[in-house]
């Protein structure tokens, strides 16, 4: 899979050196700009890994212009998941409503740009493959995990509750995290929610997928090793609108 356009190019890795960039650029985003760390991480050779990369497709960026790997996406479908008996998130996330729902499922995880190219139209190539990855492969459902940095709970208490009170999943989509780990979400009461201020709070990404049609599931993951507070973000492309969908399609 490759698709190009003008400065960069989007593919699946398919080497180990590529999938060394990837997990370099990784290094860069989670551990050296937010303070993450895990038992696999190679800090030597400066590479964020860890058990579940054998079996994700890793999806990179490149500027065609220095070679560099400058964008990552890691994507687990379902029937790879079945193979390896979990997904990533399920060891945070209560999966059994996707699980059982039949229907093809597909995690995305560890999504970083390189620093320099935030704000631009990188993130726009990565998600241009990750589209057509999605159509070729007849997805119906995404999911995974996404951050808040830091994990101080009553200082995202604004913008955690304002996802709780407006985005919530519905039932039949709402994973929940699981109950050794619940954090919840609904920390202040909706009339008290600053809404403008709550959502210039929620990051980037979070937000591209709430325009898209997606929702959260219940209940927040602190994750002291990777210093964020997670989040379960859920999109059904079904349930998307035409408006939702020219934006996806694009």
């Amino acid at each position: 899979m490759s698709a190009q356009a003008t400065g960069f190019s989007v593919k699946l890795a398919q080497s180990e050196e590529e999938l060394h960039a990837a997990q370099r650029l990784r290094y860069d985003v989670f551990v050296r700009e937010l303070g993450g760390g895990g038992t696999m991480v190679d800090h030597e050779a400066g590479l964020e890994r860890d058990r579940f990369d054998p079996y994700f497709d890793h999806m990179i960026c490149v500027d065609d212009a220095t070679g560099k790997v400058i964008g990552v996406y890691r994507l687990l479908r379902g029937e790879v998941a079945a193979e390896l008996g979990q997904f990533y998130s399920e060891d945070e996330y209560d999966l059994t409503h996707l699980r059982d729902s039949g229907r093809h499922l597909l995690e995305l995880g560890r999504s970083c740009l390189h620093r320099d190219y935030r704000g631009g139209v990188a993130m726009y190539h990565l998600w241009s493959g990750l589209a057509d990855y999605v159509e070729r492969h007849r997805i119906d459902i995404l999911f995974g995990v996404a951050s808040f940095h830091g994990t101080d709970v009553q200082a995202l208490a604004q913008p955690l509750s304002l996802l709780h009170a407006r985005h919530l999943a519905p039932p039949e989509l709402r994973v929940r995290a699981q109950p050794d780990h619940f954090t919840p979400m609904n920390i202040v009461p909706s009339e008290e929610i600053d809404r403008i201020a709550a959502m210039k709070a929620v990051p980037a990404l979070i937000k591209a997928y709430l325009r898209l049609g997606g929702f959260v599931g219940e209940g927040a993951y602190v994750d002291t090793a990777f210093n964020t507070t997670d989040i379960c973000l859920v999109l059904d492309t079904t349930r998307m609108n035409e408006r939702q969908r020219r934006i996806y399609s694009k």
